[in-house]
């Protein structure tokens, strides 16, 4: 049942013009009928009837409120929406990790901003939507952030369009990041040298994972959920992917799909599966009890111990070198650890490097777009940019020898301006 038309009371409190009407509201799905307090302005004029701006921006309001026709059962505030309807919807449709991206954004950065101030979702706009990014543009949040956190949020108003929570546009359309935000750091791709020095220093099983990860390419949750039955026909085909212990489809439909295996990794799975027995089917990387080996808990155990050795001793960091009689130096001819995602970045350096094609790149990361492959994983050094001038630097030289050969039988050369010493 729609409640009558309201024209709503104008009151001034603290130094603000409120407009008070009442609204039929699902709370906590209940339908209730609230008092609401809905800010106009500030007061700028002597006397105790308001001006004709705020007037007008009172009649604006409860027209929207009077023609709006969301049904009080999805009347519901922001953070209801959110919590749950939305991530509900999320954790049902989208795979684990996304869910848990999306409800960490909600509650670390959206809801602080957006969720205390108990707002009905039906009139948010694109005026709210920029207060809220510009709140959290002055937290010093990277642009890459910031542009997460709008994502989020032009989910939440999408879904709720579809479900017939809002009435209107999506308020996030029109909305922008502040342009000044904190450019992203770097991210960081293995080289072959840091590749072959950190296989020299990890114990196994971590070599074989890491030589995965910088040979095949596979993501951090292919890698964990790569079977015995995966290798065959010196390919790892990527079936699934395990995030915690949630079993997924791989990433993209393209994710699906076969890996070439070089001679190199193809040596060392076949060690490693001597190692562990010979067996044909179960996890490649398996934990004590055969079930899949958490790459997590490998790095923490082992692979960092091993690569965060002092330089005087030998002996990792941490509790274990307190024993030794002089303060810890970190060995720096061993690579620091920059991730799982290093080496597949790496592995798209190195190949554009050998000079490889793009296109052949992004076939064997399993990208969908090419410029995925060309903005975020290819990655150049200064050795390349001197490389590349330098065979600029040989081809103007071999073009300025051909020219001039060609004006070595003095022939004018009108272009270049030059004359002969004579001319017969």
């Amino acid at each position: 049942m729609r409640s009558r038309k309201q024209n709503g009371q104008t009151v001034v409190i603290n130094g603000r013009w409120y407009l008070r009407f009442w609204e039929r509201r699902n709370v906590d799905g209940e339908i209730q009928r609230k008092r609401i307090t809905h800010c106009l302005g500030p007061v700028t004029t002597r006397g105790k009837h308001p001006p004709a701006d705020i007037v007008a921006a009172a009649k604006d309001h409860m027209d929207s409120i009077n023609s709006c026709q969301i049904p009080a059962e999805r009347n519901v505030t922001l953070s209801h929406f959110a919590e749950n309807v939305f991530l509900p919807w999320v954790k049902t449709y989208k795979r684990a990790s996304t869910y848990k991206g999306y409800k960490d954004i909600w509650e670390d950065h959206i809801k602080p901003v957006a969720g205390r101030e108990c707002k009905s979702l039906k009139i948010v706009r694109t005026f709210h939507v920029q207060t809220w990014l510009n709140q959290l543009g002055r937290e010093d949040l990277s642009r890459n952030t910031l542009k997460h956190i709008k994502s989020v949020m032009s989910a939440i108003f999408t879904l709720a369009k579809q479900l017939d929570y809002l009435d209107g546009s999506n308020p996030v359309q029109g909305s922008a990041i502040d342009p000044r935000a904190p450019e992203p750091a770097d991210t960081y791709a293995y080289d072959l040298e840091q590749i072959q020095k950190l296989l020299s220093v990890l114990p196994a099983p971590s070599d074989v994972a890491f030589a995965v990860a910088a040979f095949s390419g596979l993501r951090h949750g292919e890698i964990q959920g790569l079977e015995w039955t995966d290798y065959h026909d010196d390919q790892l085909w990527v079936t699934r992917s395990v995030w915690r212990n949630t079993v997924n489809e791989p990433k993209t439909k393209k994710s699906k799909a076969p890996v070439p295996v070089i001679r190199q990794l193809a040596e060392r799975l076949e060690m490693h599966r001597l190692r562990c027995g010979n067996p044909q089917t179960g996890p490649i990387f398996a934990n004590s009890i055969g079930g899949r080996l958490n790459l997590n808990n490998l790095l923490a155990r082992t692979m960092l111990p091993a690569l965060n050795r002092c330089a005087r001793c030998g002996v990792t960091e941490g509790k274990i070198h307190l024993k030794q009689n002089h303060d810890y130096e970190r060995d720096e001819h061993i690579p620091q650890w920059r991730g799982w995602h290093a080496c597949r970045r790496g592995l798209a350096s190195n190949l554009n490097r050998l000079g490889v094609d793009d296109s052949v790149i992004q076939r064997m990361l399993r990208h969908s777009n090419i410029s995925v492959t060309q903005s975020y994983y290819i990655k150049t050094t200064s050795d390349d940019v001197r490389s590349a001038m330098g065979k600029l630097e040989q081809n103007i030289a071999a073009q300025t020898a051909a020219q001039a050969l060609r004006d070595s039988d003095r022939t004018p050369n009108l272009d270049s301006g030059a004359m002969p010493d004579s001319i017969n």
